[in-house]
């Protein structure tokens, strides 16, 4: 190769991987930035004006959950968040006059106020929303109607084998910590919420200083700002905030827990610890979970059309990695099996550059049909939520993750983890199919006591008869 010909070889080199870089780094770029404000109170606001939008998005996110229910009180929190509306004629409003949506959100980390409406209408939109935090009405008539209503809405929610299965399995692996509670409520606990738990809820929670507004569409700036300023202004700040740290979780039983409900199929779950919202390899997990479902399903014989899942929850602290399918009763020693042998193929065998690009299209897909303003929007209240070092472009974040990444979030989770299983169906049936098989209790019975072992005999000791 002449002198010349290797010059232009190495400067077309050169260019080809300056340009590689700067398309990986527009790529790996988060959302758009929005401009911002912090009122005086700790209150930080988010704008992304749009205009000649006729409507406008306004998110407002209590940065604390259901994770700080009270022992013994789950759903306190989330009927916290009902309270703050409690009048159907408010929704009504946004949903029949403005054509818009009012909701409230509450989950292990957070409690997020929803209002779209449209934009002529955003002082009213904001007042609606200032006398909801600033004045809600915890009266007792208020708190005894709301609570009768959340409780009847609890147990009327029509309790399947799988919705059994996703509480047990939570309740196996995390035990009396924090998630292995419903963030809506047990309705025997719902019961025992009174006045002053909400009350003292609302003081230690709902402050300026622990909450981010997001706001999206055709607003005025200048003028928002003096209405932010108006109506929250006066919003009381935390002196202290109270931050997310419980007893960490004991390692959960590896007996396989089995829940007696009468059902043809018995559904199956099986768990371990996860990853946080926070973590680095958050969006491998996501993908991983993907890879996992299609390699189970891969296993099940060709006549068995019943869907298998996987899936990866995150939270501010450590979620869990579960895998879910329903069987016949003969079929779950066979399942649980196949399900664990999996794992360890995933620890064993990489994750191919096919399955990767499946995994990355089926996840982007769940998507949904999110606007791009609300995407925007949520992504910078999760990065205040969770603390991250900048808001995350989901559909960017996700093709991002290559096999390695896959590979080391599988030996974080898979290598020598505690497995929590949980199958619910006919016991009778599932004890005949597990018996000698494999290691198992019943909820509700006391397991029997391991027979104590015998002392060792001397040598030349004989035992004498009694």
């Amino acid at each position: 190769m002449s002198t010349t010909l290797r010059k232009h070889t190495i400067r077309w080199i050169g260019i080809t991987v300056c340009l590689l870089t700067v398309f990986h780094n527009l790529s790996a770029q988060p959302v758009s930035a929005p401009q911002s404000q912090e009122l005086l109170n700790g209150l930080k606001v988010f704008f992304w004006p749009k205009p000649g939008s006729t409507e406008v998005l306004v998110k407002l996110r209590i940065h604390s959950g259901s994770a700080f229910d009270l022992d013994g009180k789950a759903g306190e929190m989330a009927l916290l968040g009902d309270i703050l509306f409690p009048d159907p004629e408010t929704v009504d409003f946004f949903t029949e006059q403005m054509g818009g949506k009012l909701n409230v959100s509450v989950n292990y980390d957070s409690m997020t106020i929803t209002m779209l409406g449209k934009s002529e209408q955003l002082d009213n939109i904001m007042e609606v929303l200032r006398n909801a935090i600033l004045a809600t009405q915890l009266t007792p008539d208020v708190v005894s109607r709301i609570r009768s209503t959340r409780i009847k809405i609890v147990r009327d929610t029509t309790i399947s084998p799988a919705m059994v299965a996703d509480r047990a399995i939570a309740v196996r692996l995390f035990g009396d910590f924090p998630y292995g509670r419903p963030a809506s409520g047990y309705a025997e606990d719902l019961e025992r919420v009174d006045r002053a738990d909400l009350m003292l809820a609302k003081e230690r929670f709902l402050n300026a200083n622990n909450a981010t507004m997001a706001i999206v569409g055709g607003f005025n700036q200048s003028r928002i700002n003096r209405t932010l300023k108006q109506l929250f202004g006066a919003w009381r700040k935390s002196e202290q905030l109270i931050p997310s740290t419980f007893r960490a979780a004991k390692t959960p039983d590896t007996r396989t827990l089995l829940v007696n409900i009468p059902s043809p199929t018995a559904e199956i779950r099986l768990a371990v610890r996860g990853v946080s919202r926070s973590d680095q390899d958050f969006y491998a997990a996501l993908i991983l979970a993907r890879v996992v479902q299609n390699r189970w399903a891969a296993l099940a014989p060709a006549s068995d059309t019943r869907p298998t899942s996987a899936r990866s929850e995150s939270y501010m602290l450590p979620g869990m990695f579960v895998l879910g399918t329903a069987v016949s009763s003969p079929q779950v020693v066979e399942s649980i099996g196949n399900a664990k042998k999996m794992l360890e193929s995933v620890l064993s065998n990489p994750v191919s550059t096919a399955e990767l690009e499946r995994a990355v299209r089926e996840s982007l897909a769940e998507g949904g049909s999110t606007s791009p303003g609300e995407i925007e929007a949520d992504s910078w209240l999760d990065m205040a939520t969770y603390r991250l070092p900048v808001a995350q472009d989901r559909a960017t974040s996700i093709r991002t993750v290559s096999s390695a990444d896959l590979q080391r979030v599988a030996g974080r989770l898979f290598k020598d983890a505690s497995i929590a299983t949980v199958v619910v169906g006919d016991i009778s049936q599932l004890r005949a199919a597990l018996q000698g098989n494999i290691q198992f209790e019943v909820l509700g019975e006391i397991a029997e006591p391991k027979p104590s072992p015998k002392p060792p005999t001397k040598p030349g000791a004989t035992s004498s008869p009694r």
